[in-house]
């Protein structure tokens, strides 16, 4: 009885998988442009449509962030810088300043690599070079 119960079970798991796997499948194909509109009304002025490339979300995000990261190394950084200037020759104090001051740069250094990397994964994604970016040089490259 046990058997015949949780044969039953896996068989009416697996005919619900696949109707609830058909359905979406029917929905995407009914529904593409009404979704497609009810996104393009949720959009606000001035949003990209795209998640990725030059105008992207996710563009927009790691430069926002990585913005922020640099303006709070900077601002440890002077703030290092006054530690060590007010320290008063206290070796302690010192030491302190000069860890935020290398902290702070190896922070910046890491935010560099980290918007070259993101820059370069997103440029391999979508297919776009440099010069995409500049509308100039894709025109002399266009005329040569």
């Amino acid at each position: 009885m046990n058997r015949v119960l949780k044969t039953s079970i896996q068989v009416l798991t697996g005919i619900a998988a696949a109707a609830t796997l058909a359905a979406g499948k029917a929905m995407q194909v009914m529904a593409t442009s009404p979704a497609q509109a009810g996104a393009e009304v949720a959009r606000a002025d001035g949003m990209p449509a795209e998640l990725i490339g030059k105008t992207g979300v996710f563009t927009q995000i790691t430069n926002t962030v990585l913005f922020a990261v640099g303006i709070i190394s900077v601002v440890m950084l002077i703030y290092g810088g006054m530690r060590y200037v007010l320290s008063g020759g206290d070796s302690k104090k010192v030491t302190d300043a000069k860890n935020t001051i290398l902290y702070a740069i190896i922070g910046l250094i890491i935010s560099i690599l980290a918007y070259a990397i993101v820059n370069f994964v997103i440029n391999a994604v979508t297919g776009e070079s440099n010069t995409a970016a500049n509308p100039e040089t894709s025109q002399e490259a266009e005329k040569e």
